[in-house]
């Protein structure tokens, strides 16, 4: 059964570890800003019924000038202090109609719309779900020192990506419990984890990497193109 499904496109982030002084959602990718690459994937996705984008206000109006060219783009909307504070921002821009939110990293411009449904459509069945990958280098705990404390089994991690997916009314209840304890959270899962409720990780693409590097800005551009020389 499909229900009203937006997206919250969390494009907030400033580019401080790429050393950049334009905003990564800003960055040209083959020819086109990276916030562009994003909202064509949710634009183009079946599931998805409209987005909200959240940013930087010194980001606003270029983020504007970009969304008129997307007809399910309702809302840009200015970001809060936290990441928890300016997806509530978008939450609040959503239509009343919404039943799920599907949050995802601005910054996350290679996401395929195969897995945007994948992932929301699992979230259907179980109420919150995300998008992740099996962790393929070994992964070692360290102290203040930087000395390795322990080796915890890869079979048993993730990479946990975007969008993540939730039904309205846990999310909401999720998002009021981070801000009133003040919980530290990198993550929405993190948030409804916190409640001691289920989230469920659907098997994503390792293509969809986060821009977080100038490498990663090498990569991105790699995928793009092999992608078009396959279409």
């Amino acid at each position: 059964m499909k229900h009203f499904t937006s997206a919250i496109i969390a494009a907030s982030g400033n580019s401080t570890r790429m050393g950049l002084s334009v905003s990564k959602q800003l960055l040209s990718l083959c020819g086109r800003p990276t916030i562009e690459h994003t909202l064509s994937a949710f634009e183009n996705c079946d599931v998805i019924d409209e987005i909200v984008v959240v940013c930087r206000e010194i980001d606003m109006q270029s983020i504007k000038d970009i969304a008129t060219k997307f007809t399910k783009v309702k809302a840009v909307v200015s970001g809060g202090e936290t990441r928890d504070e300016s997806v509530k921002n978008g939450v609040y821009a959503c239509s009343e109609n919404a039943r799920f939110f599907a949050i995802h990293d601005g910054a996350r411009p290679l996401i395929k719309n195969e897995d945007i449904k994948k992932v929301v459509k699992r979230a259907y069945e179980c109420n919150a779900a995300t998008l992740g990958t099996a962790v393929t280098d070994t992964i070692k705990v360290v102290d203040s020192e930087n000395v390795i404390t322990s080796t915890p089994d890869r079979a048993v991690l993730r990479a946990v990506q975007t969008p993540q997916v939730f039904e309205k009314e846990l999310y909401l209840k999720a998002i009021d419990n981070a801000l009133l304890k003040g919980l530290s959270v990198t993550d929405d899962c993190s948030m409804v984890e916190a409640l001691g409720e289920r989230v469920e990780i659907v098997t994503g693409s390792a293509e969809n990497i986060k821009l977080t590097t100038k490498p990663d800005i090498i990569f991105a551009e790699a995928i793009l193109k092999a992608r078009e020389h396959n279409s």
